[in-house]
């Protein structure tokens, strides 16, 4: 294969065109074999194709997980290239989401013997996607979007698709990266749901460290402000369970068989915004949770500075009182998002789950459910939750 940069964009859309027709987890052997001599022969040249082909053959030299399986590196590269906020691009996958699903609509061949969601499940979950991807853009369009979705998704296909948001730059391989493991309909949602769930934590994450930065700093406007926006993503990333909650538990089953190895307790982003809040307790930091991420776990653990320090600091110095309360009602706002979120994850657990193991070698919904009562503030005692318990309490 040449070197040219276009001549890794063919050779990319190629194998994903194979990859939808039969699913990553069974490409043949021989075709695994030439790409990744093809990696080696090339290597350097083009990060795009260094990233796609490192999560191509994630399966075939036994590296699969979570960061491979939803091609995390190759949207970084398109992050990084091209200067993108992860909110926008969190946005634009939501925007796929729903462009996938209306085409889908449309096409006559049946991938899977599961086939497609039903006209109603379709309607519910194109609005919630375009629910979370306006919330991002701000869109004035979304209005008149949800209601022709809410009448009939597929009675002017071209006419939603052209109001639909698209890449500015680097859209050829944004949609190049989904390779799902198996031909089932609904895995290619799942995915773009678990991928713009981590380019939300990323954002969040950048404002936290901000944040936390203005808090040092005695910039406390600036940190208000970041703040407000964190809790405004928190809130968002609810949204994203209700996308899932459109899944089929026959479908999410099947296609679990070949995603063995990858799992949500692998996010990255998730952890780092756990540590950005302040240092987890030794139990917590000893949990499968962080155990599954060494490189998050290290960065945490390595003494970091954190919104719990930065807070508590600044209340030693005895001044800026009323700011300091502001922010205190932000993280405690922050607090209980952070609690119902985790709330709506286990009641999507027990209903896709039941019984079963969680995919990253854990109870599963009895896991999940063991962490409910942990805090981000935990070293805060003036920062409680107070949605729930209080509400308990009366």
């Amino acid at each position: 294969m040449p070197p040219g940069a276009q001549d890794g964009l063919v050779l990319a859309r190629l194998v994903t065109h194979e990859v939808r027709w039969v699913g990553k987890h069974f490409l043949p052997a021989d075709r695994l074999d030439r790409l990744a001599a093809v990696r080696d022969r090339h290597h350097g040249r083009d990060p795009y194709l260094d990233a796609f082909l490192a999560c191509i053959l994630d399966k075939h030299e036994g590296r699969f997980w979570n960061r491979t399986y939803l091609s995390l590196p190759v949207l970084e590269v398109v992050l990084a290239e091209h200067q993108l906020m992860p909110s926008g691009l969190a946005a634009l996958l939501a925007a796929d989401i729903i462009r996938y699903e209306l085409c889908a609509a449309h096409r006559r061949t049946e991938v899977s013997d599961l086939g497609r969601p039903d006209p109603r499940t379709l309607r519910t979950r194109l609005r919630h996607s375009l629910r979370f991807m306006a919330s991002h853009l701000g869109s004035e369009d979304s209005e008149g979007l949800l209601a022709a979705i809410a009448r009939e998704p597929e009675a002017d296909l071209p006419a939603l698709l052209l109001e639909l948001p698209t890449p500015p730059i680097a859209g050829e391989w944004l949609e190049l990266t989904v390779q799902p493991t198996s031909t089932v309909h609904d895995e290619y949602f799942f995915m773009r749901v678990l991928q713009a769930h981590e380019m939300s934590f990323a954002g969040m994450n950048w404002r936290t460290r901000d944040a936390v930065a203005a808090i040092r700093a005695h910039d406390f406007d600036t940190a208000i402000r970041l703040l407000d926006q964190v809790v405004a993503f928190m809130d968002r990333n609810a949204s994203l369970f209700r996308i899932v909650a459109t899944m089929r538990y026959e479908a999410f089953h099947t296609f679990r068989e070949s995603t063995d190895g990858a799992s949500a307790i692998q996010s990255e982003q998730y952890k780092r915004f756990e540590g950005l809040c302040g240092l987890p307790p030794a139990d917590r930091l000893a949990s499968p949770a962080f155990e599954s991420v060494p490189d998050v776990l290290a960065e945490v653990s390595g003494g970091q500075d954190s919104m719990t320090d930065a807070y508590r600091d600044a209340c030693a110095t005895g001044r800026h009182s009323a700011e300091l309360a502001t922010i205190a009602g932000l993280l405690r706002t922050l607090e209980d998002s952070h609690r119902r979120w985790k709330s709506t994850h286990v009641t999507l657990a027990s209903r896709m789950l039941g019984e079963a193991r969680g995919s990253g070698h854990t109870t599963g919904v009895g896991y999940l459910s063991g962490w409910l009562d942990h805090r981000l503030f935990w070293q805060l005692p003036d920062i409680g939750v107070t949605d729930v318990r209080r509400r308990a309490a009366g």
